[in-house]
């Protein structure tokens, strides 16, 4: 209610911080018309359950796109948060420059700029691009929704793109395609405001406990192709077609060797972003499969090893160390991805009244249940248990069941019953005390 109370431009904020417990999603919408024309945007995102793929549906309705589950989950989360602030900022004719997207631990977290402008809105559309990823050997493709062309006198056409990038099955494997987006398609990051952030933290390292890491991240994303979205991973590719895992610097220098461009990501240590065809990918792991041999044999002629493997290379792969394969980062030996510091480490449970005592009284309430439940009677001992009762309804003359009723219709014996542990007053009128027979 505040954001939407600062809708005016006099009274907009000059930054605004989303960090809640979980979605961002319903405040995205007030945040984005009270932030001042130029304005600083920070949101943080930590439901990453939905936005790394675990329910599709559930970020369709809070984020308006469909997350796939990929390796390239982390960097498709980001994707899909832009997706959804310039969408929402479109609504209002504004629009959103990102200076910095990170994915860390178990959250996401963007930086954006917020402008108006009607004529840059109408170039959002192709921005945004939908995901074709198979789903046997992972290749996916991207396809922009909208398409911007130059015309007469320097004006820009903006027109629907023509597609789908892919056939009905995927050219290596054979298998279908999930569709997945829409997402944002541009670069990540403003790199000469991240060299800026980066130069300010390295010439006074001691303003912040966590200087190191800072510093370790803001290099490995200089160092990433801004213009290549999504990636793939080591692990990926030889787990595809069944092979050993090529080390990063071996399977770096042949795409380097072929002529490609290469980086890897902040989002995971062992991603390859690459500018190469997926069809020259798959011919650098086919060479790789060649030098460690395969057994085909054990593979299904369905499977998408089989299939991959039985093409023949086109390129032939250099897997000889180059110097530029190791990046800088790496070389300097910077934190760049940073390891839990304990086991089962990440985000703890929402806060609930009470603070620590309610946690701790919940917590060993979770560890005696049901230890303090009797064990099931069984039927006949119930029945036989429930027969040495008198019924009710029998003194009163209502009991109809007779001898199916569960409890007895005779009294109990007179040794049987239990003896009044002490005699009825005197009624009225009736002499007591000492003295008295």
């Amino acid at each position: 209610m505040l954001m939407y109370q600062h809708q005016k431009a006099s009274e907009r904020f000059d930054v605004i911080d989303l960090d809640p417990y979980g979605s961002p999603a319903p405040f995205l919408d007030a945040a984005v018309q009270a932030v001042s024309e130029g304005g600083l945007l920070c949101v943080t995102c930590t439901d990453m359950a939905v936005l790394a793929g675990n329910s599709g549906e559930t970020c369709y309705s809070k984020y308006g796109a469909m997350a796939l589950k990929s390796r390239a989950c982390h960097e498709m989360a980001l994707r899909i948060v832009l997706h959804s602030l310039d969408l929402r900022a479109n609504c209002y004719q504004r629009f959103v420059v990102p200076l910095l997207s990170v994915s860390a631990d178990f959250y996401v977290r963007v930086f954006v700029r917020v402008f108006m402008g009607q004529a840059k809105v109408k170039a959002s559309a192709s921005k945004q691009a939908l995901v074709f990823q198979c789903v046997g050997c992972g290749t996916f493709h991207l396809q922009r929704l909208g398409k911007a062309s130059g015309a007469s006198g320097g004006r820009v056409k903006f027109s629907a793109a023509c597609g789908p990038p892919v056939a009905p099955e995927c050219e290596h494997c054979g298998q279908r395609h999930q569709l997945g987006g829409p997402l944002w398609a541009e670069p990540l990051h403003d790199l000469d405001f991240v060299g800026r952030v980066l130069e300010a933290v390295s010439t006074n390292p001691g303003r912040f406990h966590t200087s190191e890491r800072i510093r370790g991240v803001l290099s490995v994303i200089t160092e990433e192709l801004p213009d290549v979205p999504l990636y793939y991973t080591l692990d990926q590719l030889s787990r595809t077609i069944r092979c050993s895992t090529p080390s990063l610097l071996q399977l770096r220098s042949a795409l380097l060797h072929a002529g490609f461009r290469v980086s890897l990501s902040h989002a995971c240590k062992n991603a390859v972003k690459t500018d190469a065809p997926s069809s020259a990918l798959w011919d650098i792991m086919r060479c790789w499969g060649k030098e460690c041999p395969v057994r085909r044999e054990r593979l299904s002629e369905t499977s998408p090893a089989f299939r991959i493997l039985g093409v023949e290379p086109r390129l032939q792969a250099d897997f000889t160390i180059r110097e530029d394969a190791n990046p800088s980062s790496r070389q300097r030996g910077l934190k760049r991805f940073q390891a839990n510091p304990e086991a089962n480490w990440g985000p703890r449970p929402r806060a609930r009244p009470g603070g620590k005592a309610a946690g701790k009284a919940m917590e060993r309430s979770r560890l005696h249940q049901n230890k303090r439940k009797e064990p099931a009677e069984d039927p006949v001992q119930r029945a036989a248990r429930l027969k040495t009762f008198p019924c009710k309804r029998f003194k009163e003359g209502t009991c109809q069941r007779g001898d199916q009723c569960c409890y007895a219709h005779s009294s109990p014996a007179p040794e049987d019953r239990p003896e009044t542990p002490y005699q009825n007053p005197p009624g009225p009128g009736v002499a007591s005390g000492p003295g008295v027979d």
